[in-house]
C-alpha cells in the first residue's frame, strides 16, 4: 500500500505512476523464464556459470558430431581414426567449465582452457568445436588485462592452435580450422577491446559523476557553515546581552529580543532555499533567492544590532556580478562579520568593496583583538571555507591581524569567474 509519503514497497521517495504489481493480475505472467533470465544476467558469477553449462553442452556434443561423422565430406582421409573415446570429452568440458572463473582469473582460465583443448587436438581428435571454448576466454582477457598484455596472448592463442592444427590435424595442415584461426582470435580480441573501452568510459562517467556529487556537498556544507554560523552567533550575543541587562535594562533587552527573532527568520529562509536544493526544486524558485551584495545591508544592519555596528564604503563603480562572485563577496562579508561577533569583542566593524574593470575587492575590518597567529579562535573553518570559495573561482583571500590593530580579512574575486 501507499504509505504518507507517496512510496510503494521497498522503494523510498519514489512516486510511482502505476499501482504495484499486487494489483495488477495481467503482469504476473512475466515470470517464468523471463525472470529467471534476468536474475542470471544481474549476477556475474550466475551468468559466468550459466554460460560455461552451456558451452560445456554445445562443444562436447560438437566433439561427439566431429568423432563419428555421417556426410561423406566431413569423413577422414582412409586410415585416419578420429574417434575419440568417452575420457577425451572430458578435456573438452574442461576447456568450457573454467571459464566460470574468467572474470577472477582470465589469464589463467585461458591457460587452462587453451591447454586442454591443444591436448585435444594433439591427439588426433577432430577439433572444431572445441576451439570455441579458447575464444570466450581470450575475450575475457582482452577484456580486463593491458591492450599490450592482450594483443601479446593473442598471439600465442592463435600460433598455438595453428601450430597444433597443422601437425596434428587429420585432414592436412592447412585445411578445416586453420585458415579460420586468425579470424576468430582478432574477432575475440578486437571485441574484447571494445568492450574495455565501453566499460572504461562508463566508469569514467561515474567517476566524474561521484566528483561532481562530492563537489556538491561540499558547497553545501559551505552554505549550511556559513548561514548556521551566522545565525547562531548573532543568537547567542544577544541573548546574552538580554540575559545581563533584562532586569536593570527591559528596553535594550527587547531590542536584543527582536534582533534574535531577526537573525532566526533570515537563518530560516536560508536555510529554507538550500534545503529546497536539496530536494531539487526549482532553481529558479524565487521564494529562496540565492543571498547577493544586493542584501548587504539587511547583513550589516543585523551585525550591528548584533553589537557589531559596521559601516560599508563602495570604491569604483558598482556593476551586476556573475551569480557566482556575487554569492562568493556576500559569504565572505558574512562570515567575517560572523567571527568579528564571536571573538573581536567591543569593536567596529568596515566593509569595503573596490570594483575594477577585472576584479572585485572584499575587504572586512574590525577594530577587535583579534589573535596574532592570524586565526581567530575558533574561527579555523570559516576562514578555510572562505579561501576555498574564492580560490575556486581563480581569486585570492588573505586573513590575519591588521597592523592597526584588530583583524582583516581581504579577498580578491576576478569579475570572470571560473
Amino acid at each position: 500500500m501507499e504509505d504518507d509519503c507517496g512510496r510503494f514497497g521497498d522503494y523510498p521517495g519514489m512516486v510511482m505512476s502505476t499501482p504495484p504489481a499486487a494489483v495488477q493480475p495481467a503482469r504476473r505472467g512475466r515470470g517464468g523464464l523471463g525472470d529467471a533470465w534476468g536474475r542470471v544476467r544481474r549476477s556475474p558469477l550466475a551468468f559466468d556459470i550459466a554460460l560455461a553449462v552451456v558451452l560445456t553442452l554445445v562443444t562436447v556434443a560438437g566433439s561427439v558430431g566431429e568423432s563419428h561423422p555421417h556426410q561423406v565430406s566431413d569423413k577422414p582421409p582412409a586410415g585416419v581414426h578420429i574417434a575419440a573415446p568417452a575420457a577425451a570429452y572430458l578435456l573438452v568440458a574442461v576447456s568450457a567449465l573454467v571459464l566460470i572463473w574468467r572474470r577472477r582469473r582470465p589469464v589463467l582460465v585461458l591457460a587452462v582452457s587453451l591447454g586442454a583443448a591443444l591436448l585435444y587436438t594433439c591427439l588426433g581428435y577432430e577439433n572444431g568445436a572445441v576451439m570455441i571454448n579458447p575464444l570466450f576466454a581470450l575475450y575475457a582477457v582482452a577484456l580486463t588485462v593491458p591492450t599490450g598484455r592482450a594483443i601479446g596472448l593473442s598471439l600465442i592463442t592463435m600460433l598455438s592452435l595453428m601450430a597444433a592444427l597443422a601437425a596434428f590435424d587429420p585432414f592436412g595442415a592447412t585445411q578445416g580450422g586453420f585458415i579460420l584461426v586468425p579470424v576468430l582470435v582478432a574477432a575475440a580480441l578486437f571485441l574484447g577491446l571494445w568492450a574495455a573501452s565501453r566499460h572504461a568510459a562508463v566508469r569514467e562517467s561515474a567517476e566524474q559523476a561521484r566528483r561532481a556529487i562530492d563537489a556538491e556537498r561540499l558547497r553545501i556544507a559551505r552554505e549550511l557553515h556559513d548561514v548556521v554560523a551566522h545565525t547562531m552567533a548573532t543568537i547567542n550575543v544577544q541573548a546574552g546581552v538580554a540575559a545581563h541587562v533584562i532586569d536593570q535594562q527591559p528596553d535594550q533587552a527587547a531590542q536584543a529580543l527582536e534582533a534574535i527573532k531577526q537573525a532566526s527568520r533570515e537563518g530560516l529562509r536560508e536555510l529554507r532555499g538550500i534545503l529546497n536544493v536539496l530536494r531539487q526544486a526549482d532553481e529558479h524558485d524565487e521564494r529562496s533567492p540565492a543571498p547577493r551584495l544586493a542584501q548587504l545591508d539587511e547583513l550589516v544592519e543585523n551585525s550591528t544590532r548584533a553589537g557589531l555596528p559596521t559601516s560599508v564604503t563602495v570604491h569604483g563603480r558598482a556593476r551586476a556580478l556573475a551569480p557566482t562572485v556575487d554569492l562568493t563577496a556576500y559569504r565572505i562579508v558574512q562570515e567575517s562579520l560572523t567571527n568579528a561577533l564571536r571573538h573581536a569583542g567591543p569593536a567596529t566593524a568596515r566593509v569595503t568593496l573596490s570594483y575594477t574593470d577585472d576584479e572585485l575587492g572584499v575587504e572586512v575590518l574590525d577594530s577587535g583583538c583579534g589573535r596574532g597567529d592570524g586565526v581567530p579562535p575558533g574561527a579555523g573553518h570559516g576562514i578555510a571555507g572562505m579561501r576555498e570559495r574564492t580560490e575556486a573561482m581563480g581569486g585570492t583571500l588573505i586573513a590575519g591581524p591588521a597592523p592597526e590593530g584588530g583583524f582583516r580579512v581581504h579577498a580578491r574575486l576576478p569579475l570572470s569567474a571560473r
